[in-house]
């Protein structure tokens, strides 16, 4: 029973049976970002991470959106890579947390020459700083040139046998069936929140009724031909559209991105109904910020406080967002 207040009226106090057992470790709880793109981001970004409680994240070096051609070559990808390795003893010195790389070939936007840029990766991936190849994946459309289903298939498959050779895990870009506002914006305008130009899109080189889950399906298929271990891999943006396939017919992990849920449409309240239909076990979470769009650092840490507001027990939200990346990708140990 709670003490009798002194106040002039009784007030909601007064009426409540006892005070609430909340479990203050949700506030020290460690976490690990398996996803983004933070040395892109300000510094005090990153600093956010740290104040969050990050305990260590994984960058992704590849986002083909920062370089200034269309298409790409591959000295441009792999600047990105160098620039990533160059930065990130800096970004741990800074700002306390571990931070290892994730170096691969986006197929968002078509690369020219891409076996010289996977000759480069297999000595790429030897480095301590590098934790994982990714992000990668078939992509239905590419930004201005598009990139042929076949010649797809070849640059993914070919990084994820430099994967299996490594031993590395991979970070597996699955197309986002992303929400959309009520009405369209005015030409012109894009997407608010989103530094890219959208309506420079090529024609879809899949055919199929729902390509971002053919796609899915097929960077499986690609990994299955190539002898790629399921649970290596960590399908970045799952959402309703790829979660029944990945969780029931693949062994690979399901990654909700939450960095900025008001373009895909993904909140804490879909991790909390798969965690509850699946189990944590193969469940993980990510921000994938980054400098090209409107996002949170802060999501992760949120979303442990809101997982336990919606029913999950806290050693599952301790699965989901600190064993499960810490087992497969090898971080926060440092």
């Amino acid at each position: 029973m709670t003490t009798p207040q002194p106040t002039k009226r009784p007030t909601d106090a007064a009426y409540l049976d006892g005070d609430p057992d909340v479990p203050s470790e949700l506030l020290s709880l460690p976490w690990i970002d398996p996803h983004n793109h933070a040395h892109t981001l300000s510094w005090n970004d990153r600093e956010r991470y740290a104040l969050a409680g990050c305990r260590a994240m994984l960058m992704i070096a590849s986002g083909a959106h920062w370089t200034p051609y269309r298409p790409v070559a591959a000295d441009d990808v792999r600047y990105l890579w160098d620039d990533a390795i160059n930065r990130r003893a800096a970004i741990e010195r800074n700002h306390f947390y571990e931070a290892k790389l994730g170096i691969g070939a986006p197929t968002r936007i078509r690369i020219e020459d891409p076996d010289a840029l996977f000759d480069a990766m297999e000595a790429y991936v030897q480095l301590d700083e590098v934790a994982a190849v990714g992000e990668t994946g078939i992509t239905p459309s590419q930004h201005v040139s598009a990139w042929p289903l076949d010649e797809q298939r070849a640059a993914v498959g070919r990084q994820f046998e430099i994967a299996a050779d490594a031993d590395l895990p991979v970070v597996l870009h699955t197309p986002n069936k992303s929400i959309g506002p009520d009405r369209q914006y005015r030409d012109g305008m894009a997407v608010p929140g989103y530094e890219k130009n959208v309506a420079l899109g090529a024609d879809p080189v899949i055919d199929a009724d729902t390509p971002a889950l053919e796609a899915v399906r097929i960077d499986v298929e690609i990994a299955r031909e190539v002898g790629l271990d399921e649970e290596r891999i960590v399908a970045s943006h799952a959402d309703g559209n790829n979660l029944e396939f990945l969780l029931e017919e693949t062994g690979c992990y399901a990654s909700f991105t939450l960095g900025h849920s008001w373009m895909t449409g993904v909140t804490p309240a879909d991790i909390a109904d798969a965690i509850e239909t699946y189990g944590p076990e193969r469940i993980m979470v990510d921000t994938d910020c980054a400098n090209i769009l409107r996002s949170d650092p802060f999501s992760l840490k949120r979303a442990i406080l809101e997982l336990y507001r919606l029913g999950v027990d806290v050693e599952d939200i301790r699965r989901v967002v600190w064993k499960n990346p810490r087992s497969v990708l090898g971080l926060g140990d440092a």
